[in-house]
């Protein structure tokens, strides 16, 4: 039999489908709403090496590098923020430089979105400077040029937003809470560089950074405080649990299997804290950077050197990390070059006793390391050239901080290191110093009307092309990239030594005065015949029977020869 419907049936099942199709959406926009409240997946999956040769040229690690802050080097889009491509689209004139490697500041993802080192994924490009295809991009045409490219890896901790961290606020049931170092009372007697580091997690100490606002309020269980030697925004690892450990060295293998060729370290001696006294420097810190060393290092020609201020001579050390960064001593190229005696007799000295592994620079991404060297020299070129020398022709590896090749300034008035993280100026428009075609994202330098790439390139007696001459030096000399470093000697404002290198000597003096002098040379070979390496055109001499030469030099001058025995 069959049944008929009627209207006011009709009329009920029209709002019974209704009905259905709402629940439907509510049950929908529900869901929705918790994925969203609810922390991102992480990709701790292991990696496992995938080893190729390398393309680079055997000890290509030994020659110059630029330190780039990608998000002020150029930008391709014009969105305001520098990016991959604009890396890439710039390596020729880096290629033409000389420098033989990159130092890129932080590209993965990150939460503070400048400087980069808060970071939310240890596994992906931040957004803003473009994509793994970009990267791999980069790389490629790196490698075509030469050039070898090392990346900034933040190993000691993460940013709070960091959905490892988020979901270690979840409470000890949470896998994740065990990544990262807490204490249920509040620990006594810390202070580490005049702040105690340990942070009430309830309370959300991260909100000072305004644009973590969003993120939940933890649950009522989330008690306790965390670790954090950089702030409450940056929490530490614990690298006590070897989940950490192997989650780090999975992160560290997926960037080497791309090609990447090394990294610097940052921040490695606080891996490890054991007390309020005892937490710098560690013994536990040092052994897992020399397992992360070896880890990189079952790549061929990979490099890594570590940010360690605390002993970075420790970490120089061939056995712990291969490479530190010298502070405490690279402000003596600047002091030498002010006319500081003192200064002058530490750069003749130094590699005396220190590892040929450390690396140099005049100044870098941090304020506590220096402004801009055009700053600290106020505006002396010549002044410019003397500092440049002396840590371009030393043992070690020289870190070029972007814009120092072209005497770029810092820009006066930002807050925190914003003063030397501006643009880097390629043309002398004020508005954008060729860096863009939109609105740079920070102010330019204020000199970047006549110290800028295009300016710089066409004049042959400029800072570019003096870095341009000791980067060949540096390029065609192996005894000046690789050598050991012999007799080095101080005579008043002069500082000279030799590079040797096998069968080849190279012989720098520097004259940090205002008045030419005569340099009396020691330690040399019998009858060598000094050939005239830098500048072109300066005479040869001949050394004595007794291994000594007395040689002309004239005011705030460099000199290099070869000795021919």
């Amino acid at each position: 039999m069959k049944t008929r419907s009627t209207p006011l049936a009709c009329a009920w099942a029209r709002r019974a489908r209704l009905s259905a199709g709402r629940l439907a959406a509510l049950l929908a926009l529900g869901a929705a709403l918790a994925a969203s409240a609810a922390p991102p997946a992480v990709d701790t999956r292991p990696v496992a090496a995938v080893i190729h040769a390398s393309p680079l040229a055997e000890g290509w690690e030994h020659g110059a590098f630029m330190e780039i802050f990608v998000r002020a080097w150029r930008d391709s889009d014009g969105d305001g923020i520098g990016d991959l491509r604009g890396l890439t689209q710039s390596l020729d004139y880096l290629q033409e430089l000389g420098v033989r490697g990159l130092w890129l500041m932080p590209v993965t993802k990150n939460a503070d979105g400048d400087h980069g080192y808060a970071t939310t994924d240890f596994r992906a490009i931040a957004p803003e400077y473009g994509t793994l295809a970009d990267f791999d991009e980069l790389i490629r045409q790196a490698h075509k040029r030469g050039i070898g490219v090392i990346m900034d890896y933040v190993i000691n901790h993460a940013s709070a937003r960091h959905p490892m961290f988020q979901q270690a606020l979840q409470g000890r049931a949470n896998r994740f809470h065990s990544w990262f170092v807490w204490a249920d009372a509040a620990p006594q007697g810390w202070d580490i560089w005049g702040k105690n580091p340990w942070y009430h997690a309830a309370s959300r100490p991260w909100l000072f950074k305004g644009d973590f606002k969003d993120l939940p309020r933890p649950p009522p269980e989330a008690r306790g405080l965390y670790f954090g030697t950089f702030g409450p925004h940056m929490p530490d690892f614990d690298f006590r649990n070897p989940a950490v450990l192997e989650y780090h060295a999975s992160s560290l293998r997926f960037w080497l299997n791309r090609g990447l060729d090394g990294f610097r370290l940052d921040a490695v001696p606080h891996l490890v804290e054991n007390s309020a006294r005892d937490w710098n420097d560690q013994p536990e810190s040092r052994a897992l950077t020399r397992r992360l060393q070896e880890l990189i290092k079952r790549y061929p020609r990979r490099m890594v050197v570590c940010e360690a201020t605390a002993d970075p001579q420790a970490y120089g050390d061939p056995a712990v990390c291969g490479g530190a960064f010298a502070f405490g001593y690279v402000h003596h190229f600047i002091e030498a070059a002010r006319g500081k005696a003192e200064s002058v007799r530490e750069v003749a000295s130094y590699y005396r006793r220190a590892a040929p592994t450390m690396a140099t620079f005049l100044s870098n991404h941090d304020l506590f390391a220096g402004r801009r060297p055009w700053d600290q020299l106020d505006g002396d070129t010549a002044r410019l050239r003397l500092a440049a020398a002396a840590y371009l022709l030393q043992p070690g590896t020289p870190f070029i901080y972007y814009g120092e090749e072209i005497g770029q300034a810092g820009v006066p008035g930002l807050a925190g290191d914003g003063p030397i993280r501006s643009p880097m100026s390629w043309s002398a428009d004020l508005a954008s110093a060729g860096f863009t075609q939109g609105t740079p994202f920070r102010p330019v330098a204020p000199n970047a009307a006549t110290h800028n790439v295009q300016l710089q390139r066409a004049d042959a007696g400029s800072i570019f092309h003096f870095y341009k001459a000791m980067l060949a030096l540096r390029n065609t000399w192996t005894s000046l990239a690789r050598g050991r470093f012999e007799a080095g000697a101080a005579q008043g404002l002069v500082a000279s030594w030799q590079r040797v290198w096998g069968d080849e000597t190279t012989l720098v003096a520097i004259n940090y005065g205002s008045a030419p002098t005569e340099l009396m040379l020691d330690l040399l070979p019998s009858y060598a015949r000094a050939e005239t390496l830098y500048p072109r055109g300066a005479a040869a001499w001949q050394g004595q029977g007794n291994g000594q030469a007395r040689v002309h030099l004239p005011a705030q001058s460099v000199r290099v020869w070869v000795l021919q025995r």
